[in-house]
């Protein structure tokens, strides 16, 4: 009996080990069945003793004992066999309990992983910043073509500009086995590139090269780059007849400077008000494409620019105004617009894809918005844009065992984005994983009040630490009189201390407070 309660035992561990990963049970559940089992085992034996109490009776006493040692002896052993199992030797089959820390630093991905570092401009023109940072870019996105590289932190990279640290540090910061860093010096009508390969474990340069050109050979320097980097790393560049790693070159050396300028406000972001970048990007954009209409890229960053302005406009953030309708109208039109040149130009670019699955979520049209989301990520299987936005659209969609699966890939790629962070942050507290998404939101360092912190905090009851977080940011980022009001009745919570006639809080992003103090039903307003 104790035998056969043993292999039936462990055979149901196997099946719970199993089980319980896929479906995304809580930790407790695997903890729950090894606890019944074991309480179960003495129980089991206990009954199969006293049933066979009578027949033992009549044995021989020296051949009971040696029986009963025997028996005892293999059952420790196997106890403690599967003991060993299930709590020491594998520690990582927890995977709920993931700390936000082990998050950040994921292990490095198997293979060659290679991250661009920010190009320094030495220009004397500081304002050149945008061309050394289009420079990175372009060559990360070369880079990503070539099927046998691992590109990581396309993204994240941006986090070490003008940074003075160990190239190992930044390598295991960026899960990156080596590095590319450069140069970009312009002037007059010259432009000296230097770049240089970098094995990240020990700081060894593998290649490094300068080109001197003028502004019209830049996107045969983008290529010889790219090229030397795959070939210094022997990873064939798995390219078709006639294809190049860069493709859609202009010859108009003002346009494509004024592309890489929007190129940089839209990475950017940057604050949510009237005229901000995405506008300031759209209409360069605009000039662009008048200038040369059949540049795919620009169209398909015009079509990201306008895509986003929705998410990006003051209206929005400082709650719902007659505004909105419209500013939404318009700009999801003309993103429409531009997402079918951009695709009708280059079908084999991500930008017209990722757009069109903004443009659809915003219209409601998920299922069509996950067609777009898999097409875009079916042709750069890195991409982090893309990556977020689908992640963020499952999320809405209440799939959020599905989104946090896209975050935390997103999180292995890209561990240094704060407004990534900020999402799988808000993505690990839905699905229940409160204390990870606390450590995540309190390493960010976000210019306004973090709303979604201060949301955490109260859903737990930790009601004085969610007005701490608000008051410790600048006022000035919302309305006035807001935060005020918010930590005023966090202060008071749970107790039920609003009346029907305040309504301060209603229709901003704030407005998670009157969950907590007697009025869910103005939570709904925003």
């Amino acid at each position: 009996m104790a035998a056969a309660y043993s292999v039936v035992a462990w055979l149901l561990l196997q099946i719970v080990n199993n089980v319980v990963p896929i479906m995304q049970a809580p930790v407790w559940v695997g903890q729950f069945c090894l606890l019944l089992l074991v309480l179960g085992f003495p129980i089991a034996v206990f009954a199969a003793w006293m049933r066979e109490l009578p027949s033992s009776l009549f044995e021989s006493p020296q051949k009971a004992t040696i029986t009963g040692l025997a028996l005892i002896g293999v059952l420790l052993v196997m106890i403690g066999l599967i003991l060993y199992q299930q709590l020491v030797s594998t520690p990582g089959a927890n995977t709920q309990q993931a700390s936000a820390a082990s998050l950040a630093q994921t292990p490095k991905p198997a293979g060659i992983s290679v991250a661009v570092l920010p190009f320094v401009n030495l220009s004397s023109d500081k304002e050149q910043e945008f061309f050394s940072d289009g420079m990175t870019e372009e060559i990360t996105s070369a880079l990503a073509k070539v099927s046998g590289l691992n590109v990581v932190a396309r993204t994240s990279a941006f986090q070490f500009k003008g940074a003075n640290k160990d190239m190992r540090a930044i390598g295991e910061a960026l899960s990156a086995s080596h590095l590319i860093e450069g140069s970009v010096r312009t002037d007059g009508n010259e432009v000296r590139i230097t770049a240089q390969l970098i094995r990240a474990g020990d700081g060894t340069h593998i290649w490094t090269e300068s080109y001197d050109r003028e502004p019209k050979g830049i996107f045969a320097v983008q290529e010889d780059i790219a090229t030397a980097i795959a070939t210094s790393l022997s990873v064939p560049l798995g390219l078709k007849a006639g294809q190049t790693l860069v493709s859609n070159r202009m010859s108009d050396t003002e346009s494509y400077q004024d592309y890489l300028r929007a190129r940089a406000l839209v990475r950017a972001r940057g604050p949510r008000e009237p005229g901000g970048p995405m506008t300031e990007a759209a209409k360069l954009l605009e000039q662009v494409v008048a200038r040369d209409p059949n540049y795919a890229p620009a169209w398909g960053l015009l079509a990201q620019a306008y895509a986003a302005i929705p998410g990006f406009t003051a209206a929005r953030v400082n709650g719902p105004t007659d505004e909105l309708p419209r500013i939404i109208a318009e700009s999801l039109q003309k993103a429409e617009a531009a997402v079918q040149q951009a695709i009708r130009l280059d079908p084999t670019r991500i930008d017209g894809y990722g757009a069109l699955g903004r443009i659809q979520n915003f219209r409601r049209l998920f299922p069509e918005a996950e067609d777009s989301y898999k097409q875009a990520l079916a042709i750069d299987p890195g991409n982090p844009e893309a990556l977020h936005q689908y992640a963020n659209m499952l999320a809405v969609l209440r799939r959020v065992k599905d989104s946090l699966v896209l975050r935390l890939r997103l999180q292995a790629q890209e561990p240094l984005v704060p407004i990534f962070n900020a999402a799988t942050a808000t993505i690990l507290w839905e699905n229940g994983r409160n204390d990870d998404s606390i450590a995540i939101s309190k390493s960010l360092s976000g210019q306004g009040p973090d709303p979604g912190l201060a949301e955490v905090y109260a859903s737990v009851g930790r009601y004085g630490e969610a007005a701490d977080v608000l008051r410790g940011r600048p006022s000035g980022a919302v309305s006035p009189g807001v935060l005020e009001e918010a930590i005023r009745l966090l202060l008071t919570a749970p107790a039920q201390s609003v009346s029907p006639q305040q309504t301060a809080l209603s229709r901003t992003a704030f407005a998670f407070v009157y969950l907590y103090v007697g009025a869910p039903d103005r939570a709904l307003d925003y």
